[in-house]
């Protein structure tokens, strides 16, 4: 598999669990031209959520993403891995990285027919940077930083 492999930035922010709060956080990032390709949102308490949206370009997207609450999400390394999906690409993505000996702060997937989109987090820079070089060591020249 010839792979897409790129450092990303992660911005993140907890919201209070009310209907509206989710919608109000993606319309000021839609306002702002932002063309998300990654969002996770799930509940940490009976009050509380917490946002994750990627990417965010600009400094009118970024200034958005303040007005509602959000930050760049310091201590969150990410790597995005874009390619052809298949049966076990999960597998062979986190046994790579694995065998580098780095250890996954956290992972998210989505297959479209065809394509997968391969989110991985770890806890610092150093070890973004030794997961992207195994990475591409293993799957293939598209790969970039």
């Amino acid at each position: 598999m010839a792979a897409k492999i790129e450092s990303i930035d992660v911005w993140a922010g907890d919201l209070l669990n009310r209907p509206e709060r989710l919608a109000r956080v993606l319309e000021a990032l839609a306002s702002a031209g932002a063309e998300l390709e990654f969002l996770v949102a799930r509940r940490v308490s009976d009050r509380t959520s917490r946002v994750y949206v990627a990417p965010l370009k600009g400094k009118k997207q970024k200034q958005a993403a303040a007005d509602v609450g959000l930050v760049r999400a310091d201590g969150m390394f990410a790597l995005r891995i874009v390619g052809s999906d298949r049966p076990g690409l999960g597998a062979e993505i986190t046994r790579c990285v694995a065998a580098a000996g780095i250890n996954i702060r956290g992972a998210s997937a989505a297959s479209i027919g065809k394509k997968n989109a391969f989110y991985l987090g770890f806890r610092t820079d150093d070890e973004r940077k030794l997961a992207l070089s195994a990475l591409r060591k293993r799957f293939g020249k598209r790969a970039k930083s």
